[in-house]
């Protein structure tokens, strides 16, 4: 069974730093390409970041460029996602993505 456990979110004033983790499990993480994607209050998913199976490609919406950082180790099943500058717009349940699969979210709160 696939399961992803998202972890590291919070409050945090605008400005500020994030860094969220995703432990994989049931399944061959470090064949599978994975995703970041956000959901804010009172809308739709939104996907965030991209990154390949070996690290080697990553991409983002435009509205993270240079702010947030995707990344992996297959060594320990782990996706992450280094935020910085984070923006109010930033605010939503950012949660981990393995094809359609989910975890259950972790929630971001940027807010002074």
């Amino acid at each position: 069974e696939v399961q992803l456990v998202e972890s590291g979110g919070g409050l945090v004033q605008p400005g500020g730093s994030l860094r969220l983790s995703c432990a994989a499990s049931g399944f061959t993480f470090s064949s599978s390409n994975m995703n970041w994607v956000r959901q804010a209050p009172g809308k739709g998913l939104e996907w965030v970041s991209f990154i390949t199976s070996n690290g080697g490609i990553t991409t983002y919406r435009d509205s993270v460029k240079g702010r947030f950082t995707i990344s992996r180790d297959n060594g320990k099943n782990a996706l992450y996602l280094q935020m910085n500058s984070l923006k109010p717009e930033d605010t939503a349940v950012y949660y981990c993505q393995y094809g359609s699969t989910k975890g259950q979210g972790t929630q971001v709160t940027v807010s002074s």
